[in-house]
């Protein structure tokens, strides 16, 4: 049995991403950003690292790292001090404590990941929340401002709340580690796979 084959076949491209927090004591720094690893584990590889180069990513990841309002408002991307603050403010913080994060392309072989990652065509995230709905008719309710996409919304936000997250993606993100346009980022925390693996089994296709 393929244990992972409705979440590998939802992804146009590569594979989804699992994410652990580690206590394995690890000191590397690595240069490239938080989004830059999830790609390349995305595209095969499993990367193991202490720190990352996004100070954003530092933040949102639970480290020592100082708020991001500053480099919000210098950014040009909110109107006053004000409004950068409470944006910095509203990110989703990861306060679990670990020595450090993996990162690997999830196959069928693969056994425990906290959160999984995919980037997804609007229609098949689409089918994600149609799959959990399934099975009691709720709503899902997130939130996104656009910021912090793959590191905060769609990280730490499923982490906290052990509910699926989907995020429209983030200036950083989509510039940094350029996945496609007409993909949307999903975060599922790992005690959700089995209901959504049943719902996906369970619901019509969006064309049938």
């Amino acid at each position: 049995m393929r244990k992972y084959k409705n979440f590998i076949e939802l992804m146009d491209n590569g594979f989804p991403v699992g994410i652990k927090f580690s206590q394995k004591p690890e000191n590397y720094t690595n240069k490239l950003r938080f989004c830059e690893l999830v790609q390349k584990a995305r595209e095969g590889e499993s990367i193991t690292f202490s720190q990352q180069a996004c100070p954003v990513g530092s933040y949102v990841l639970g480290r020592d790292a100082p708020s991001p309002d500053e480099y919000y408002l210098n950014s040009g991307r909110y109107k006053n001090k004000e409004a950068a603050i409470l944006a910095a403010e509203e990110l989703t913080r990861l306060d679990e404590q670990y020595s450090s994060i993996q990162l690997f392309p999830v196959t069928d072989e693969t056994n425990v990941f906290k959160i999984m990652l995919l980037f997804l065509t609007p229609q098949k995230a689409m089918r994600l929340i149609q799959a959990l709905s399934y099975h009691d008719g709720r709503s899902l309710h997130f939130s996104s401002g656009g910021t912090a996409s793959v590191c905060g919304e769609c990280t730490a936000g499923p982490a906290i709340s052990c509910n699926l997250c989907i995020s429209m993606g983030c200036k950083g993100s989509r510039k940094h580690s350029k996945y496609g346009d007409d993909e949307v980022i999903v975060g599922i925390p790992q005690n959700l796979i089995n209901d959504i693996q049943e719902g996906l089994k369970a619901i019509p296709g969006t064309f049938d």
